[in-house]
């Protein structure tokens, strides 16, 4: 079973987080919710309060398929801070794992830290300022090598579902949409 760490923060786009996590573990895929901050609540973008399955100090993320970063202000700007996360990601891309973003954390996380170079990768608007060395393209959802990366809220479900089709199958994905009435 593949498994995914969808990190959050303080200030994180909940539905962007949620909508994800959602088809993931619709999908069969083990999906841990895991907080920058150093508690496992945070509270959201919109106010909601939302409690992790662990911390970053408590998560080893070696055994992961995927880490997963959610945009919204100013979450992202929490998960580019996080020294033992951004250390997660490049050891991921390193062994070869997955890493997706989606708003504001392409640009935020894996652009500022120089993830994206030499890499077409898609964010909200804006955010593609941060891109070193990456080329911007418009596209809701990119996948190029290793990294997935999403516009915004509105690409949420498509973003989960091209981890499902990455992480499991592209029947799996296809099954998912089925079941949630996704045209």
């Amino acid at each position: 079973m593949a498994k995914v760490y969808a990190m959050i923060a303080d200030g994180t786009e909940e539905v962007e987080c949620l909508a994800v996590v959602d088809i993931l573990k619709r999908s069969g895929v083990e999906t841990v919710l895991v907080s920058v901050e150093n508690t496992r609540e945070i509270v959201s973008s919109h106010q909601i309060r939302i409690q992790a399955d662990a911390t970053a100090a408590e998560t080893d993320f070696s055994d992961g398929d995927a880490i997963f970063l959610p945009g919204g202000l100013p979450g992202s700007e929490h998960l580019s801070a996080c020294s033992s996360l951004i250390a997660a990601i490049r050891q991921a891309l390193a062994d070869g794992r997955r890493v997706a973003a989606i708003c504001a954390a392409p640009g935020v996380v894996l652009g500022r830290h120089g993830f994206l170079e030499g890499k077409t990768a898609t964010c909200y608007p804006g955010f593609e300022k941060e891109f070193q060395g990456a080329e911007y393209t418009m596209q809701g959802v990119v996948t190029d090598g290793n990294i997935t990366t999403a516009r915004g809220l509105g690409f949420a479900i498509d973003l989960g579902l091209e981890l499902v089709k990455l992480l499991v199958s592209g029947e799996a994905a296809e099954n998912t949409k089925k079941q949630i009435q996704y045209s």
